[in-house]
């Protein structure tokens, strides 16, 4: 029988052994492969940050107005200052606006003063806010660095107010609200959604019945219906939530619906059925065994399920059933583009939230493919 060497040489020759990788280990393996979905995971996570620090990279206030900047256009970014001596310098500026007035039709046009800059800088002081919600400051990402000075890099509304700033205050909510809606259609989905698909009989008929009948009816005229219920009186928090779950109303079912339907594959198999020998409780079955096995599957749901929300409450709110003013979200700033008029004297005011919707929803589709392409195991 020989002897096994253990010297140096012979265990660096040896083989290594096989790393075994768990399935969250797995998915987020295939995740990273998914090159779209792995750009728009990082895309949502600046968007989010955004939304979170939106006072700091907010240049103004968003309720700020200036009754001298209505409707200015959107101000170009430049590099290059050019003197008056003809001498060129490096200086991040926008140049100085004239409003005019066009007497005959009273339409406002403006005009870059000759000579007249506003410098822009990083972290530059600005109007006071309160970072998170109890850290005070003045500091602002990007600015103009004289406080006094005001630049519209999107462009202004009919009350001077800036473009910019006011989307990036609106990310809290409009990005915030998809979250939340998601939150309560997860509990009420997977809690209804188990119940029926575990116990079956009479109890699955009537979750199912109910299902249906919410998925039957209309859900504009739904949604109008519970909007017009909401007291004008309430304040904006109440109302925010309010409409989340008017949002929420109808996004569950279809996360039962997937629920029941694994419940219904997984409650006959052997492991739940040694678990139930092994003296569990139903609820300890369903949570420490079933919800885990396709917890994945859920994730990338609800991933999915956020841009729907979004689109949602947007809707809502430009039909003015949702969210209203003093409330900033994307929504009631597409509202303000709602004639014509408007769209041709300004379109910047449907153009600049117009992207920014078409860029979060679509990061957010992606970024739902990619897990639930990564969760799936038959998937390539």
């Amino acid at each position: 029988m020989s002897a096994i060497d253990h010297s140096p040489a012979a265990i660096a020759d040896a083989p290594a052994a096989p790393i075994l990788l768990g399935p969250w280990a797995l998915m987020w393996r295939k995740f990273k492969r998914h090159r779209i979905a792995y750009a728009s995971l990082w895309l949502v996570g600046f968007i989010y940050v955004l939304a979170l620090f939106g006072n700091f990279f907010a240049p103004q206030a968003h309720d700020e107005t200036n009754r001298r900047g209505i409707f200015v256009p959107p101000q170009a970014i430049q590099f290059i200052h050019r003197a008056e001596d003809g001498s060129a310098r490096l200086q991040l500026h926008v140049d100085a606006l004239r409003m005019k007035v066009d007497q005959a039709t009273m339409r406002r046009s403006y005009e870059a003063r000759e000579g007249e800059i506003i410098p822009l800088g990083f972290f530059v002081k600005g109007h006071p806010y309160q970072l998170l919600g109890f850290i005070k400051a003045d500091r602002h990402f990007f600015g103009p660095k004289n406080p006094d000075d005001v630049a519209y890099f999107l462009g202004s509304d009919r009350l001077g107010r800036d473009i910019l700033s006011r989307i990036i205050i609106g990310t809290q909510i409009s990005m915030s609200i998809g979250l939340v809606g998601v939150a309560v259609s997860l509990v009420i989905g997977v809690s209804l959604g188990g119940i029926s698909g575990y116990y079956g009989g009479w109890i699955d008929n009537v979750i199912q019945r109910v299902i249906e009948f919410l998925r039957s009816i209309p859900t504009i005229p739904l949604w109008m219906g519970l909007a017009a219920a909401i007291p004008l009186g309430w304040p904006p928090l109440r109302t925010y939530f309010i409409v989340t779950l008017i949002v929420s109303m109808i996004g569950w079912t279809s996360l039962a619906r997937e629920v029941r339907g694994k419940f219904l594959s997984l409650r006959n198999e052997d492991f739940i059925t040694a678990a139930r020998l092994d003296g569990l409780s139903d609820w300890e079955v369903i949570r420490k065994h079933m919800v885990p096995s396709f917890s994945s599957h859920i994730i990338a749901s609800l991933t999915l399920a956020v841009p729907l929300m979004i689109l949602a409450e947007t809707s809502l709110s430009f039909l003015g059933i949702g969210l209203q003013p003093p409330i900033v979200s994307w929504g009631t700033l597409l509202k303000e583009a709602q004639n014509v008029r408007t769209i041709i004297e300004a379109p910047w005011l449907l153009i600049a939230p117009g992207t920014m919707i078409v860029i979060a929803v679509l990061a957010l589709n992606f970024l739902g493919d990619g897990l639930r392409d990564a969760a799936d195991p038959h998937a390539q």
